[in-house]
């Protein structure tokens, strides 16, 4: 088959005004979960600790409640009482946890749930009424005196399946008893005063603690932060409203001497530059994580509720319904964007409530994936006719599709491979590759030369949209750098993919200095009022 070169192809995007569907999340990713908010997950990371002097550690984030408006008061965006969020990490490969981080959590009002209340009214006709905030002053490191509302929770270890494993619950270092406290939600700044000094409030709720069997102190937070990852989500979903080709020399350079009519990098791209979620983030020591594996692990995030809600008609803050039954999965996530665009639309809700063990049910998607497809069939009689050629299809033909079951279900054999192999969609990481330190990360992760990034593990700062763009339209057909040297990963050849070297991007620009150098890594949220 011939190649069609990047210059070309993107000349036959401008002349036909044709553009590329690119890969987005719009944290929305499966129909049912639209009505659970509280319980979407919208990202979620493991990596090896770059902060510094925590080398021997791995960082868990899991991130919940999309699209988050940083003036949405006056409630704002506290978790489901009823759920448990969970984190699972499966060290042997047979795609069953072997721990899990639970986390429940409680809503709570002052003086017994009924709130803080004013006496309103002059003498003999006064009444005592509650007040409709959060919060009714200030708020500071050290001062809740006006809090008006607070989340507490709970974290639980399971070791071995999270239904039928042995139970142990952490102890907060700092009071002896197993209750953490999550900080409220960046309100504004007449509430907290300044950013530095929410990050000062915020940071109280960072906890040390003991994980039983594990030498050496974990680290545990709840809390808002800014929404770590970048997309350029309307134009997107706008039938992708522009070039999805690098139109500069190299991202970032601002000469224009890139792909004619590409899109740029810009920060005005990011559709979720002002947006917040909600991060669960837990670090732990690497020997306590990795049982008697290879080293490389496994994880995803869930979140689960009772199988029976009955909602309360009466409703009151401590009683808006009565649920039972059995814990049912609503949402699930460990690599990025494969229930967006890898799993069609009547299965997305089936994913969703699966567990990795399963997902033998999906194998089609992977194999045979409809996307690059979809791509062929919208441009494939432009392209040839702009250029005289005959190629065949834009699509990669190696079918099965061996390249993306490597990438989404089985890892690359000596990077990020379990000891057995069990197919199935995890994030994995391998342990004993060293963190790159916060300034020389790539990225494009693995991609990009950098061995400690995506897809071994995902950090912050990986920019995952532009890698599965390029990976699902064939990159890894091509070599890619290896400690310094073009390596053939033998999965297919350049013949299999026409576009597999084009650089595809949704001109978001990310990179892991737009987050913090240490635990819990993403940066502080936006604020509700400047």
């Amino acid at each position: 088959m011939k190649n069609v070169t990047p210059s070309l192809i993107a000349i036959v995007v401008c002349s036909t005004l044709f553009s590329l569907p690119t890969e987005a999340s719009s944290h929305r990713e499966a129909p049912n979960i639209t009505r659970f908010p509280t319980l979407d997950s919208t990202d979620f990371y493991a990596f090896n600790s770059y902060e510094e002097g925590r080398g021997d550690y791995v960082t868990f984030i899991a991130n919940y409640i999309p699209l988050q408006d940083a003036y949405g008061g006056p409630n704002y965006f506290a978790m489901d009482p009823d759920a448990t969020y969970s984190i699972h990490i499966d060290n042997d490969g047979d795609a069953v946890e072997d721990m899990t981080f639970a986390f429940n959590f409680k809503s709570m009002l002052p003086n017994d749930n009924m709130g803080v209340a004013l006496t309103v009214g002059p003498e003999g006709n006064q009444r005592t009424v509650a007040v409709p905030l959060k919060n009714v002053g200030g708020v500071a490191a050290g001062n809740n005196a006006a809090v008006n509302f607070s989340e507490s929770y709970t974290v639980s270890i399971v070791k071995g399946p999270q239904r039928t494993g042995s139970k142990t619950m952490l102890t907060n270092s700092m009071n002896s008893s197993n209750e953490f406290y999550k900080p409220l939600d960046y309100i504004g700044n007449k509430t907290f005063s300044s950013m530095s000094a929410y990050k000062e409030y915020a940071d109280q709720y960072i906890y040390s603690v003991a994980i039983p069997g594990c030498d050496g102190m974990g680290k545990v937070f709840v809390g808002q932060r800014k929404d770590p990852f970048v997309v350029n989500l309307g134009k997107t979903f706008d039938l992708v409203n522009y070039v999805p080709v690098e139109g500069d020399s190299a991202p970032g350079a601002g000469d224009g001497g890139g792909f004619p009519g590409g899109i740029t990098q810009s920060a005005d791209n990011d559709d979720l530059a002002m947006k917040n979620v909600t991060a669960i983030a837990v670090e732990v020591p690497k020997a306590c994580v990795t049982g008697e594996g290879n080293g490389t692990i496994g994880s995803w995030t869930t979140a689960s509720l009772p199988q029976a809600r009955i909602l309360n008609p009466n409703a009151s803050f401590a009683k808006t319904a009565v649920n039972g039954g059995a814990l049912t999965q609503v949402s699930r996530l460990g690599s990025p964007l494969v229930n967006e665009l890898v799993i069609g639309l009547k299965d997305k809700d089936t994913f969703s409530t699966s567990a990795p063990a399963d997902d033998g049910q999906f194998a089609d998607y992977v194999t045979h994936p409809s996307l690059p497809e979809l791509l062929n069939i919208l441009f494939k009689d432009a392209v040839n006719s702009t250029l005289g050629t005959n190629i065949e299809t834009l699509a990669p033909t190696n079918f099965p599709r061996n390249d993306l079951v490597t990438a989404f279900l089985t890892g690359f054999p000596g990077v990020n491979q379990l000891a057995t192999v069990t197919p199935s969609e995890m994030l994995r990481l391998n342990t004993a590759i060293a963190a790159t330190p916060q300034t020389e990360q790539s990225a494009f992760g693995v991609a990009g030369d950098d061995l400690a990034g995506f897809p071994n593990g995902r950090r912050p700062g990986d920019d995952v949209v532009d890698i599965a763009l390029r990976v699902v339209m064939g990159r890894l057909c091509y070599p890619i750098p290896v400690n310094g040297t073009d390596t053939d990963l033998g999965l297919c050849t350049s013949d299999d993919a026409s576009v597999g070297n084009v650089p595809f991007t949704d001109g978001a620009p990310l990179d892991a200095t737009m987050m913090d150098a240490s635990f819990p890594y993403l940066a502080t949220p936006i604020a509700g009022s400047k």
